[in-house]
């Protein structure tokens, strides 16, 4: 666990051995971590960064598998309706097309960006941040895609968009035969490796990589 700085010998430490704490803003002496390891604040206990394994490869893997699931599960039938002799095939591709088909365009545009479009590229930004670190060529627009991606977290919502899923599946399985499609299961996989991919894809680490700070950050 780091130890808080003192304000005396603040201004004799040099920036890049200082750490400061996202939530309380404790500003700390950062302390060198082996494998595996991960530093905490003292006083409000917040993760400041960690060290992972080989966490390039991981999070390469992960980037690429999430790619590869991003087109079935926004384009394969999340569930199949039967209402009155008559079968329908809803995905999330379909479900953009309705809203903007019935005069809700706004909405269709809202649901395109945060379910399809933001998330598809906070993957492409990934993938290009790791491909400049692991081939060792382009940092400066590693860099650069960083921020994008950082400033696109909060954009991609399919989580929100998971939730409005489920909800329709409630209330609809009492009305018709409702049938789960394989794009609900590509869904529920694609947001998991997501969520798996920001645990494992230490920012400290990517920061440090891009900076050219940590040139083992895929061992």
């Amino acid at each position: 666990m780091p130890n808080p700085v003192e304000p005396d010998a603040l201004a004799q430490l040099p920036l890049d051995e200082l750490v400061a704490c996202h939530e309380c803003d404790l500003l700390l002496r950062k302390p060198v971590l082996q494998r595996d390891e991960k530093a905490e604040c003292p006083r409000c206990g917040y993760e400041l960064y960690a060290h992972r394994h080989n966490v390039v490869n991981r999070s390469l893997a992960l980037v690429l598998t999430a790619l590869l699931l991003f087109v079935p599960a926004n384009f394969l039938p999340i569930m199949q309706l039967h209402l009155l002799g008559q079968t329908s095939d809803d995905t999330v591709w379909s479900g953009v097309l309705g809203l903007y088909n019935s005069q809700m365009r706004g909405v269709a545009v809202v649901v395109f960006l945060c379910s399809m479009a933001i998330p598809l590229a906070k993957l492409l930004c990934q993938l290009a941040v790791l491909l400049s670190i692991r081939l060792n060529v382009g940092r400066n627009f590693g860099l650069l895609f960083y921020r994008i991606y950082h400033h696109l977290r909060d954009w991609g919502m399919l989580e929100v968009y998971f939730m409005g899923v489920l909800v329709a599946i409630v209330k609809l399985v009492d009305l018709a035969e409702l049938t789960v499609g394989l794009g609900l299961f590509c869904f529920i996989s694609l947001l998991l490796v997501q969520v798996w991919l920001e645990v494992v894809m230490s920012p400290h680490q990517i920061w440090s990589a891009l900076s050219g700070e940590d040139l083992h950050a895929g061992d």
